[in-house]
């Protein structure tokens, strides 16, 4: 009934690129998770994602005084590091799958500098837009679900140039994104909700943004491209 290959891969194939962002992710969570669990660290491995998150997490307080004192070190090490450590093993796991889900697909299309641009573009210009924003001092941005959304953003990007090439409604291409932010809200409502909601929604918007930029060949040949596939 199936016509299948015996000796294809159980997985799909990634761009590299997408393993070199998502294996940090998964080292530090299994790390973490071991050491909540007991396994490793002893009894002061229970704290030790608390003390990761205190160490790399993204906040207005700590951001300010870095930046007014020039430690100028300690600052691009928080913004490097922050998207790589979760709050959760639950976090991360949705983290690690939406990235190698969206990675895949824009993957296929952009450069690998290109994926790397977004997601990074996306996770600063999140953890920026959070500072900025959110009304806490002491409030903190953790995880790498800014970048995750900006490559939401590229990838509704992909949807948006091929349905504006096939001469259909362009805003169909948001329909992720709008499904998302419901169910969010929902979860939020139910729930109670942080403020991570600014950071996701500005790393989408530069994501979205950046692609204009590093499309393959622009926007004229990536819809020329898209057409053909």
């Amino acid at each position: 009934m199936y016509d299948t290959d015996p000796n294809a891969s159980p997985l799909n194939r990634l761009p590299w690129i997408v393993w070199a962002l998502a294996l940090p992710m998964i080292a530090a969570e299994i790390v973490l998770g071991l050491a909540e669990a007991g396994v490793i660290g002893g009894p002061n491995g229970i704290g030790w994602r608390q003390s990761a998150i205190m160490d790399y997490a993204v906040a207005r307080n700590v951001s300010a005084y870095l930046w007014i004192n020039q430690v100028w070190d300690e600052l691009a090490l928080r913004f490097g590091a922050f998207a790589f450590i979760h709050q959760s093993t639950t976090s991360a796991l949705f983290a690690v799958v939406l990235l190698l889900a969206l990675g895949k697909m824009v993957g296929e299309v952009f450069r690998w500098w290109a994926v790397a641009l977004v997601f990074f573009g996306s996770s600063w210009a999140g953890a920026l837009a959070f500072i900025w924003l959110v009304p806490y001092d002491n409030y903190p941005l953790i995880g790498a679900y800014s970048g995750v959304y900006g490559l939401i953003g590229a990838f509704t990007f992909l949807l948006w140039v091929q349905l504006i090439g096939s001469g259909s409604n362009g805003y169909r291409a948001f329909t992720l994104i709008g499904m998302l932010l419901f169910v969010q809200l929902i979860f939020g409502v139910l729930f109670g909700g942080g403020y991570e909601w600014i950071a996701e929604i500005a790393g989408f918007v530069t994501g979205f943004a950046l692609s204009f930029l590093v499309s393959p060949g622009g926007w004229a040949r990536l819809r020329a491209r898209l057409r053909t596939r």
